[in-house]
């Protein structure tokens, strides 16, 4: 089954890097996004705000500088904990838009 979803948006918020108990790097922010679409032959704006995580490597790699940039990222949805459901973008991989 297919969870993929590539996304450019602005990180309105980073979180402090954390370690989870294992030792493995987590970081949190949190995207705004903003663009016109094409949906039924008609455009439409669309925004959306996302809750992300990049957990390991990435994490450290990118703490501490993305707060106020632009990145395109890609990843796949799952839900926040077991007992909450709320959507967060799990972060394998980020690039930063030039220009």
């Amino acid at each position: 089954m297919q969870n993929r979803l590539v996304l450019t948006a602005s990180v309105t918020r980073e979180e402090a890097l954390r370690y989870t108990p294992a030792g493995i790097p987590v970081l949190e922010m949190w995207l705004a996004h903003g663009s016109r679409q094409r949906e039924a032959g008609l455009d439409r704006d669309v925004r959306c705000e996302i809750q992300a995580v990049m957990v390991g490597e990435t994490g450290r790699k990118f703490a501490g500088r993305v707060a106020g940039q632009v990145l395109t990222f890609e990843g796949f949805l799952s839900q926040r904990s077991l007992r909450n459901p709320r959507l967060v973008l799990h972060i394998e991989s980020a690039e930063f838009v030039k220009g």
